[in-house]
């Protein structure tokens, strides 16, 4: 008897994979219309996904980024990072000759393997790097069950 893979173990890879696409895509436009601006590398959130035996650790780089900009939210599932940083508006108007730095919101969705420990759960963030540690969920073993007979 040959191995088969499972087909919606394959569907599921083919959509996350479509999600990744969609999430990447989706920031590069800006929001002032369909096609206003092609947006540059740095506006996305470069995401690193490590499993170790019982964690998986995800590092996120969020340059110019403060803690307090920055929420992390988790299910069983799911890892959702939201960052937004508001630009002080000076008083007096200034005379730029260039301006390219603006408010900026980001925001990714991870879907993570296995489910994980939602309560213990941890961030970090260190010049503009979020390090985000989640303990994997502890599997339960199989129990045989005996058969009675009748």
């Amino acid at each position: 008897m040959s191995a088969r893979s499972n087909p919606f173990e394959e569907l599921e890879r083919l959509f996350e994979r479509m999600s990744r696409q969609f999430d990447d895509t989706a920031g590069i436009w800006e929001s002032d219309g369909p096609f206003s601006r092609w947006a540059t590398a740095p506006e996305s959130m470069a995401v690193d996904i490590v499993e170790h035996d019982e964690e998986f650790v995800v590092t996120v780089d969020l340059p110019g980024f403060e803690r307090e900009d920055v929420e992390v939210n988790v299910t069983d599932h799911t890892l959702r990072i939201e960052a937004e940083r508001e630009m002080e508006s000076e008083a007096e108007e200034e005379d730029y000759l260039r301006q390219e730095r603006r408010q900026r919101s980001m925001h990714r969705s991870i879907r993570l393997p296995d489910e994980v420990e939602k309560d213990s759960v941890t961030a970090r963030m260190k010049n503009g790097v979020l390090t985000v540690t989640l303990p994997k969920m502890e599997v339960e073993e199989a129990r045989t069950i005996e058969i009675d007979s009748e």
